[in-house]
């Protein structure tokens, strides 16, 4: 045998033509949250669903055929068949009435470009939570059927599979997919033909297939290199997610932006919107320049403006140092080529991804200026975004600057579990799904029975905790555990008992994330969990990016106190942590723990998993925590002040951690009622469901995005490019020469500033200002006033506008008088301001321009 070859051949069934739309559910990423489509096709064979990891397509093609033959004779399974045939029909027939003028256009479309995107652990091109919330947004403009497509990369490999040895050493293997085996097609030319474009590197063309998948109603396209045209190394640049080196990055970077731009005109669509989210995708805009002048005879500028006139910028980041960013050198090896397309000099080119933090190209600096519209995605992370990024806008305010935020939300069909689905259906009626954002209507949850209500907690907890002892269990062995060993480690995650109080704790092991904070003083941690009458287990998990020695350091940390004896069993760390766990934990554990180092968390998803299922929150107030927590629906750890150390914020905020367990949630979960369970623990979780469901769903973010964004930057599109992008050209023409005239622009006032006046009288100002050139037209002159505070909010004041009075003061100033007549009584303060103004602007600070008398 060892001197044999081994021939592989793939036999594939034959599907019965009764079950012929099998094939259809297979290749449609619907499945990805219908749980009776995936039920559909695991009850044919669960042992080879699991070994398939839950992949349709993967199951089709090695499937017994006379298990098919079976069930096509099998009356329950074809009314189940029936049944999810109705529900993904009505679906994908069903057509939202048009809501008006508000509505988007039927020629838009809008193009969403990421590098990753998780939509089911069946299709591995996704790492952690970018990819989900970029997947939960395209499952939510399905659900609202915008007009919307996708676009990312189609790797081999997608993030590693991790396993966790003896001693809590990470130990990372990749597998490549097979293309087959996956639910996407080649994608078509309007003529038929397969789709494929051309990239260019330095001294090489790439060439790179054009991949589809069907999300619902919308398509997501997906670009490949691994083609045998290309050499070895062009081959490996779509190979793996967030592998190998700055040139593998940039060159992943190129082919998805630019790339990207080509495939969709390659396919025959033209975007009316495009949505950048996080900077992966940001030479996009450089390739839409491009064409704009090759195409249409713009220059530079004119084209820029059109670009970014409907382009948005979402940015993920909560640090300087987490934009990506490239050596000018670099830079210049890959796009000598390619400036010279642009009218632009080296020095020009460069400048477009300057930043002051750093010497480096910038893509989060190349994505703004590409954009007028730009997001964080939070409260706490937009006004930390906009501080990051304001040299950006160098004289505006942050506070005032454009970048604002939307807060991220989850899709809750994918993961809200199908226990609460028929719960809510049965009391809430069954148009829960229609008013999910509607605030008032989730107050109905309090109605549902608390004894109902708890035995859905519970039955979810028990399946959460079946899946946990499976994983443990083959850790265990794997790494030479004993059976005896393995009761002690099982003796709180117990199904048939699931009263003991779990909290979870599984994210991506980054320091800031702070997963052993709980660990930073073990005598009080052993005081709280070592109450035999009050027990408590913590389960962890997670992956730590390969390169991340501390992130990993964090898995050994936890697998040694793990191990301690007073904490076998109460401190438990599952390996393989995967979309398939993560649904099984958020909807299971009591509480759900998040404690980052503030404001380092950008936005946060997992806890809105948790919370839509009735999990219970205890985090720091950062990311979306800071704007859901109102008191009732969970616990806070307040942030310490910023001004101190690291490690005297986290000392003081395990300290609350401790002191929150110890006297509020230990205690009120082991507070029982007449019916076995905790009244108030019961009232609280409802409040989580009831809370955290209308406000952090992807429907609402997506709703939210296109009120914000889509709708104004496709109007946008319209305004610059009528008339053969005649507003295009005059903006570019106009922000030009307020740049040329800028620096000599300044006003002075020429009435006496009054201290005091009596309610009901008017305050005359009179200004001369000097506009070196500019119109009276170009500028707006407001005078802002407000109550005298500690803490001056621009957004709080009153703005009034300065009037050209047509007379000039001396030869080159022009005056500009007011008359105000303050509103309010008492201590109050006023300011003047001068900004660049144009109808056209799509938001009125974005020259980044001001002058403060």
């Amino acid at each position: 045998m060892n001197q044999s070859t081994a021939f592989s051949l793939q036999v594939r069934p034959k599907i019965p033509p009764r079950l012929a739309r099998l094939e259809e559910l297979a290749n449609n990423l619907w499945y990805s949250w219908d749980r009776p489509t995936r039920a559909l096709f695991a009850r044919l064979h669960p042992g080879l669903w699991k070994a398939c990891g839950q992949s349709p397509k993967a199951f089709l093609k090695r499937v017994d055929e006379q298990r098919l033959r079976d069930a096509a004779e099998d009356q329950v399974f074809i009314g189940n068949f029936n049944r999810v045939l109705a529900a993904y029909d009505t679906y994908h027939d069903h057509q939202l009435p048009a809501s008006g003028a508000d509505w988007l256009r039927k020629d838009d479309l809008i193009a969403y470009f990421c590098a990753e995107f998780g939509f089911h652990e069946s299709f591995p091109i996704y790492s952690g939570g970018l990819g989900i919330l970029a997947g939960d947004h395209c499952k939510a403009a399905s659900d609202l059927r915008l007009p919307f497509v996708g676009v990312g990369l189609l790797y081999r490999q997608g993030y590693f599979q991790q396993t966790i040895d003896g001693e809590g050493n990470q130990i990372a293997s990749n597998t490549d997919s097979h293309f087959d085996d996956l639910p996407i097609e080649p994608a078509l030319r309007p003529d038929g033909s397969e789709a494929a474009i051309t990239v260019e590197l330095p001294g090489r063309t790439l060439h790179v297939k054009i991949w589809q998948a069907r999300v619902g109603h919308i398509r997501l396209y997906l670009l490949d290199t691994d083609l045998s045209s290309n050499s070895p190394h062009d081959r490996d640049i779509t190979h793996r997610l967030y592998g190998g080196d700055k040139v593998m990055r940039i060159e992943q970077e190129i082919v998805l932006g630019i790339g990207g731009v080509r495939a969709l005109k390659e396919v025959g669509l033209s975007p009316t919107v495009w949505h950048i989210n996080e900077g992966h995708a940001a030479f996009l805009g450089l390739e839409r320049i491009r064409q704009k002048i090759r195409e249409d005879g713009l220059n530079f500028a004119a084209a820029l403006e059109c670009v970014a006139a409907n382009t948005i910028f979402t940015t993920h980041t909560p640090v300087p140092a987490g934009h990506d960013h490239f050596g000018m050198d670099m830079m210049q090896g890959y796009f000598a080529h390619y400036y010279p397309e642009l009218k632009l000099s080296s020095d020009e080119f460069l400048a477009l991804g300057k930043n002051s933090d750093s010497p480096d190209f910038n893509m989060t600096a190349l994505a703004i200026r590409c954009t007028r519209f730009n997001n964080g995605v939070s409260r706490i992370h937009g006004d930390v975004s906009s501080v990051i990024c304001g040299d950006m806008w160098p004289q505006i305010e942050a506070n005032e600057n454009p970048m604002t935020y939307i807060t991220n939300g989850v899709h809750a069909p994918t993961f809200l579990a199908t226990e609460w689905i028929e719960m809510l259906e049965r009391h809430l009626g069954s148009e829960w799904s229609a008013r999910m954002n509607d605030v008032e209507f989730w107050n109905a949850v309090d109605d549902i029975p608390d004894h109902l209500y708890w035995s859905v907690r519970q039955t979810l907890k028990a399946k959460m905790l079946n899946i946990v002892r499976e994983r443990i269990t083959a850790q265990h062995f794997r790494n030479h555990g004993s059976e005896a060993h393995l009761d002690r480690l099982l003796k709180y995650v117990n199904p048939e008992n699931p009263n003991i109080l779990t909290i979870g704790f599984a994210r991506r092991f980054a320091t800031y994330k702070r997963a052993t904070m709980l660990f930073g003083n073990i005598d009080w941690l052993r005081e709280i969990l070592n109450n035999p009458e009050r027990p408590a287990v913590f389960i962890f998990a997670g992956k730590a990016h390969p390169a991340d020695v501390p992130g990993q350091d964090l898995i050994r940390r936890i697998t040694q106190i793990s191990k301690m004896p007073e904490f076998v069993g109460k401190v438990l760390l599952v390996e393989g942590y995967d979309l398939a766990l993560s649904r099984k934990l958020v909807a299971g554990v009591d509480v759900w723990l998040n404690n980052p180092l503030y404001p380092l968390e950008a936005s946060g998803t997992s806890g809105m998993k948790a919370g839509i299922n009735g999990s219970i929150n205890l985090s720091v107030l950062d990311g979306w925590w800071g704007e859901s927590y109102d008191g009732k629906n969970g616990w806070a750890i307040k942030p310490v002040s910023e001004t101190l150390s690291e490690d005297v914020r986290t000392r003081e905020e395990s300290h609350t951690l401790y002191e929150l367990l110890q006297d509020q949630v230990i205690p009120q979960y082991y507070d029982h009622g007449k019916m076995g369970f905790s009244p108030s623990w019961v009232r609280m979780s409802k409040r989580s469901m009831s809370s955290i469901m209308p406000r952090f769903n992807s429907k609402r973010m997506v709703g939210e995005y296109l009120a914000k964004c889509y709708l104004p930057a496709s109007r946008q599109y319209r305004a610059y490019s009528q008339e053969k992008y005649q507003n295009a050209v005059a903006v570019a023409a106009w922000k030009h020469h307020v740049r040329q005239c800028w620096h000599g622009v300044n006003l002075r006032r020429l009435d006496t500033p009054r201290e005091a006046i009596e309610y009901g009288d008017s305050l005359r100002l009179e200004l001369a200002v000097n506009l070196n050139g500019l119109h009276t037209s170009d500028v707006t002159i407001e005078l802002l006033l407000g109550l005298q505070t500690r803490r001056e909010r621009l957004a709080d004041m009153h703005r009034y506008h300065f009037e050209a009075s047509g007379e000039m003061v001396g030869a080159n100033e022009h005056r500009y008088v007011l008359e105000v007549q303050p509103e309010h009584c008492g201590k109050l303060e006023y300011r003047i301001r001068l900004y660049p103004s144009h109808d056209l602007l799509t938001h009125p600070f974005e020259l980044g321009m001001m002058r403060w008398l």
